[in-house]
């Protein structure tokens, strides 16, 4: 029998290296019950035989990045990292970046001070059209309250009316609002309830757009990192911005918001979380949506609150967010023709695995949302939880 020529034999081994790649990421994909290849919804449609060798090179990065690229695609993404968040499958994926964002993370303070208006240049002054067009008519960036709604708007609006109830709001309160966003809590809580609001973010286009929403209103937005302010208020909210804070300002920052509450004042705390205590965040999420982010478990966000806050109320409804997302995913889709010239394909396909990828992970109840209500030394005679 004839001996393969030495460059027939050189020519096949990346073929070798491809299909031996094919079936190891095949493999471990198999406990989540997803095919490459297969026929199902949930399946991978591979485009590029790399796919597999970047994804086990590079982990959730390497996918991520893989799906930006065009090469494999997936008819229900949602419903597919769904089923790989549950088995933790994303767990056996890691790569050298998700060891040097730890690293990173422990030698310096990445939500320092100085980094802090980092997010709001590369994530919230992405554009405000994009934004118009995938949240409600209020543009709230965070966790809708579906419980009584059946469409994103009211959703949302109850979400408002939820958190102002649980904070006991009254006509001629002043409140503070952390991370304020583009003004629609800061207006609801005014026109509705008669307070004052003083709102912060660190995002240009969010200052501007919520000073032009709240106008005629008693309502002030500050451009500004909650460390600098000053002042005393009855109330204050932070909904859906302490996911920037970090574990190293944790405590800081708990301390910051017990110096600005009045004595027997309440601080609404609403936040996403983890089922697990991380000191960094995914680096496909880090890299391509919010830098300086991670999500705080409720062991960290425990150990910052003692002893300058007393826990009245604990409310966890993370399973609304995955119904929020699935929202957005679809005003951001019906809303493309008219994004498109400006963001291009590549844009879309990161930001529908951003959304898609967050449904997964509520939905596979890996991420939480929480609110806290908290009170600096204890409501006399105990708080009474609203829902």
């Amino acid at each position: 029998m004839a001996t393969p020529e030495p460059a027939l034999l050189a020519a096949r081994a990346p073929q070798r290296r491809t299909a031996a790649e094919h079936r190891v990421l095949a493999q471990l994909l198999a406990p989540a019950d997803v095919e490459l290849g297969g026929s199902r919804p949930w399946d991978i449609v591979v485009h590029d035989s790399r796919m597999p060798a970047r994804v086990l090179a590079h982990g959730t990065l390497g996918a991520g990045e893989s799906y930006l690229d065009g090469w494999w695609d997936c008819e229900r993404l949602d419903e597919m990292l769904t089923r790989v968040l549950r088995a933790g499958l994303d767990r056996s994926l890691r790569s050298a970046r998700v060891l040097q964002t730890v690293l990173l993370a422990k030698l310096r303070n990445p939500q320092s001070r100085r980094r802090a208006f980092i997010v709001g240049r590369e994530h919230y002054d992405i554009g405000d059209d994009l934004f118009e067009r995938m949240l409600d008519r209020r543009m709230i960036y965070s966790c809708a309250w579906w419980r009584d709604a059946c469409d994103l708007d009211a959703a949302q609006e109850g979400k408002l009316d939820l958190v102002c109830r649980k904070l006991g709001l009254e006509r001629g309160m002043r409140v503070l609002d952390i991370g304020c966003g583009w003004g629609g809590a800061a207006r609801f809580a005014a026109e509705r309830y008669g307070v004052t609001v003083t709102g912060i973010t660190v995002s240009k286009h969010q200052a501007a757009a919520a000073t032009g929403r709240c106008r005629g209103l008693p309502v002030e937005i500050l451009l500004e990192d909650y460390r600098r302010l000053k002042g005393r208020f009855d109330r204050i909210w932070s909904l859906g911005m302490f996911e920037h804070v970090g574990v190293r300002n944790y405590r800081a920052y708990l301390r910051k918001a017990r110096e600005l509450l009045a004595p027997d004042g309440l601080f609404l705390l609403h936040t996403i979380g983890s089922n697990r205590s991380v000191t960094a965040t995914d680096p496909w999420i880090e890299k391509y949506i919010f830098p300086n982010s991670m999500l705080p478990s409720l062991a960290q966000i425990g150990r910052a609150l003692e002893p300058l806050w007393v826990v009245e109320d604990l409310h966890g409804f993370g399973p609304h967010y995955d119904r929020t997302l699935l929202a957005w995913h679809q005003n951001f889709e019906n809303g493309w023709p008219e994004l498109a010239a400006r963001y291009g394909e590549r844009f879309r396909r990161m930001w529908r695995y951003w959304l898609l990828s967050s449904a997964a992970a509520f939905r596979a109840r890996r991420n939480q949302l929480w609110q806290f209500v908290l009170s600096p030394d204890g409501v006399p005679g105990g708080y009474e939880a609203v829902r």
